[in-house]
């Protein structure tokens, strides 16, 4: 190397600075980019993202392959230094603890904090193209690699540490909504919201979605048939539900629809022909996850079921529409139940008490919780362990609450203040 003209020393010192350079954005950007991201590629057919995703695989190797190439780049660039200042100074100690000092502050500029920032922001694209140099450099200094990783290996077995690369590719339910959440750019609002709502369904159950049995409307089919025709005209809903008796239990499922021919055909209703167009129920175990019932109404065909406890006893009903509401927000306006729920004035909200209790929490950004309870009527009655009387005031949470109507064994409306 001394036999070679000053001005070639430092051509090649700037070569190996550029090096180092390159070993660093590898590292850097491998490091950050995105496994999501590249299987995504992958999958696309991306040659790139295939080498990349392939040297992910065997992270300790790629490691070990960019950092002996660095080191050995920083190194070399420090010796050159010492030779070309011997050759330049002779021995001065003051000018070999420049050029010491001079060429530490190249390698931390430019080859190793500029390369790594600039590898940060752009990780995607240094990413793949790196990998282009970076896999068959692996290949070639595999030998080398392996004796390394050996001793590595070797002192991380002597201290019980235990390697596991693939657990950093998991990401769990709740940082996957923080993701979505935090896509503004590339997810819209509405978009964001849906897409939260749908990973809910695992969490979240029928009993919070469903008509509870207190305000299930249903006809029953020993009352004549222009009392069931005036009920049914007043009727809000699809599918109604059918006793025998007003006080017996759900016998089956009438759909609106399968009437209507017989309305058309201007032939008389009677109650051999409603029954004959009767679906049998299909029950639905309270505590069933909407993610599975809403699988469970695409294969067994049908759109309601009939919420039941432990004892059989009859809870509510739910419906398909009801579930796909949870994921899109309402889009059945003509339904007078849901948007009367929640009514804002000055001081607060007035709730009734069938409001379900996460409904509450979204539309006000709270945090109520409670073990049993789904509705505002049930969290209250949990915390009291009785029923409050009208015009009560109290506080949970630091939340101030007021019983504005409780009548009936339940509490009817109530108000939240701000």
């Amino acid at each position: 190397m001394t036999d070679l003209p000053i001005s070639f020393q430092i051509i090649f010192l700037f070569i190996l600075l550029l090096i180092s350079a390159f070993f660093s954005i590898a590292e850097t950007s491998l490091m950050a980019i995105s496994q999501h991201k590249i299987k995504h590629l992958e999958k696309k057919g991306h040659r790139s993202a295939k080498l990349a995703a392939s040297l992910l695989k065997q992270t300790d190797k790629l490691l070990s392959v960019i950092l002996i190439c660095n080191n050995f780049s920083n190194a070399a660039a420090a010796s050159l230094v010492t030779v070309i200042s011997l050759q330049l100074f002779q021995n001065e100690e003051n000018i070999l603890l420049i050029s010491t000092l001079s060429v530490t502050f190249l390698i931390v500029i430019f080859s190793e904090i500029t390369p790594k920032v600039l590898a940060a922001a752009h990780s995607e694209r240094l990413a793949l193209a790196c990998s282009f140099i970076l896999y068959p450099l692996l290949k070639i200094l595999y030998p080398l690699v392996i004796f390394v990783n050996f001793f590595v290996l070797s002192i991380l077995k002597i201290f019980n540490i235990k390697l596991n690369f693939n657990e950093k590719h998991l990401i769990t339910m709740d940082e996957l909504k923080s993701v979505i959440s935090t896509s503004t750019k590339s997810i819209t609002n509405k978009n964001q919201s849906m897409l939260i709502n749908f990973l809910d369904l695992e969490s979240d159950s029928v009993d919070d979605v469903m008509i509870p049995h207190t305000n299930v409307e249903s006809i029953s089919l020993d009352i004549s048939i222009e009392e069931i025709m005036k009920k049914l005209s007043t009727f809000h809903h699809d599918f109604i539900p059918v006793k025998e008796n007003e006080h017996g239990p759900i016998t089956g499922i009438l759909s609106i629809r399968k009437l209507v021919k017989f309305i058309n055909d201007h032939e008389r209703l009677t109650h051999e022909k409603i029954k004959d167009v009767i679906d049998s129920p299909n029950f639905i175990a309270s505590g069933t996850s909407l993610y599975k019932q809403i699988q469970s109404f695409q294969e067994n065909k049908y759109k309601i079921g009939v919420v039941v406890n432990e004892h059989g006893d009859f809870m509510g009903i739910v419906s398909l529409e009801d579930i796909l509401e949870e994921i899109t927000g309402e889009f059945n306006h003509n339904l007078p139940s849901n948007e009367t729920k929640i009514i804002e004035d000055q001081s607060g909200w007035i709730i009734e008490g069938s409001c379900p209790l996460k409904k509450v929490n979204k539309a006000l950004g709270l945090n109520l919780s409670s073990k049993n309870a789904r509705t505002m009527n049930g969290f209250i009655l949990e915390y009291f362990e009785d029923i409050p009387e009208t015009n009560t005031s109290f506080k949970i949470m630091n939340i101030t609450f007021e019983i504005i109507n409780a009548q009936n064994k339940s509490i009817k409306t109530l108000k939240i203040f701000k």
